[in-house]
């Protein structure tokens, strides 16, 4: 449990989160997100597992679905909007497993990380930059 909630965080509370990290992010870099839906769910769905071919739901921690920047082209029909998924309960987990970010932290990685993926970084070129920084 969090001190700051006194009680596992809800889904209403990681959004609150999620929007407040997506807030602190640079203007231009808000910006070029367009059309991005943000959603938090407890877990993914038993289908976006299987694609994945993950077993474990609490291995996901978040995850982009939609057609990245560099694939979209004016002559395509209009996508659906591209969404960014925060798993709440796999996100708790590594929380409560590391110990050593805060809740804030560690939502902020997985939702740059998850943005990462809409411009198109593959998840090695995200961890490059990762590093670098």
């Amino acid at each position: 449990m969090s001190e700051r909630f006194g009680r596992a965080p809800s889904l209403d509370d990681l959004a609150a989160l999620a929007q407040a990290a997506f807030e602190a992010l640079p203007d231009g870099f808000r910006k070029l997100t367009g059309d991005l839906v943000f959603r938090v769910d407890d877990f993914p769905s038993p289908e976006v597992l299987a694609e994945l071919g993950i077993e474990d739901a609490f291995e996901l921690t978040g995850l982009y679905q939609g057609v990245d920047l560099t694939h979209r082209s004016v002559f395509d029909p209009q996508p659906q909007p591209s969404m960014v998924f925060l798993y709440r309960r796999p996100i708790l987990d590594e929380w409560a497993d590391n110990g050593e970010i805060t809740l804030e932290e560690l939502i902020s990685h997985v939702l740059v990380h998850e943005i990462g993926h809409h411009f198109g970084l593959s998840d090695a070129q995200i961890d490059a930059i990762e590093a670098r920084v």
